[in-house]
């Protein structure tokens, strides 16, 4: 198998949603539930209906924060029970990437339902004479998700209320230390996705990408728990870890093979490149 292709097919292990059930909010639908939690959703008959398309939020719930209130009550008692563990951070919830926030719902609870979430991943970039390095932050390993391995300069999911450029500043600063000012001057420059199992459910992701020049003197810092720190590496040495290794954590190997296929240091016109660009577009 493809060394780098390998990553884009362990972020796509659900080759179809047979078996699960459609999950919708009003006529659009929002998600997937697997069998052992849309039975669990019969114990909410006032708040969930079944039909022969599938399951649905109740029509008498109308607004997004009405709805939001009654799904947040569902996710609190099936948490209880199990099923999984709450994160305390509210995600829109949408029916298209672009459209509006018909619910929220907490971000543990989003495979579960098979409810895509949205995120930011910023590659820190410094143009030395020898070439273009990249920040990579070491992930606490602490971490309930891919403890101890390489991450992106700045990652982050997008929160209830925000959008990509005000969760890139936020987490900047939390993260990386990174002064709004700075941070702004990163350069949107796509979006990846895919559908991957997980032990709740479908996690179904969709990343905004962003570029950042870094000047060389700055030096990011930890201003949180999450990143133990930041070494700054040759982007050949950043590629050799995600095509030989598996040191960096799952989604952050597709958004660097994104940045090696712009920045040509794998061929995007070969056969290779091609199947690659294809791959990073499987998701919501």
């Amino acid at each position: 198998m493809n060394p780098f292709q390998r990553h884009i097919d362990a972020c796509n292990d659900l080759a179809s949603p047979a078996g699960l059930i459609p999950f919708r909010i009003g006529a659009a639908q929002v998600g997937w539930l697997g069998p052992e939690l849309a039975r669990a959703l019969t114990f909410f008959p006032r708040e969930v209906h079944f039909d022969a398309q599938g399951a649905a939020l109740a029509s008498r719930l109308r607004s997004p924060g009405v709805r939001a209130e009654a799904l947040a009550g569902i996710a609190r008692s099936l948490a209880e029970r199990g099923h999984f563990t709450l994160r305390d951070e509210p995600f829109d919830i949408r029916a298209t990437p672009e459209g509006p926030s018909l619910a929220t719902l907490d971000r543990g609870a989003l495979p579960a339902f098979g409810i895509a979430a949205q995120g930011v991943h910023v590659n820190g970039r410094v143009m030395r004479p020898d070439g273009l390095h990249l920040w990579i932050g070491w992930r606490s390993k602490a971490k309930a998700v891919a403890p101890g391995k390489l991450d992106n300069l700045v990652a982050g999911g997008i929160p209830a209320g925000l959008d990509a450029e005000a969760t890139l500043v936020k987490e900047a600063a939390e993260e990386a230390s990174l002064p709004a000012g700075l941070a702004l001057r990163a350069r949107w420059v796509g979006r990846i996705s895919y559908v991957m199992r997980e032990e709740t459910g479908m996690r179904r992701d969709l990343l905004h990408c962003f570029d950042l020049d870094l000047p060389e003197g700055f030096v990011p810092k930890p201003n949180d728990d999450e990143v133990e720190r930041f070494e700054l590496w040759p982007a050949a040495r950043v590629l050799d870890a995600v095509r030989d290794t598996d040191d960096v954590k799952f989604n952050v190997n597709l958004v660097l093979i994104d940045l090696f296929l712009r920045e040509r240091l794998i061929d995007p016109d070969g056969a290779e490149g091609r199947a690659l660009r294809a791959g990073l577009q499987q998701g919501p």
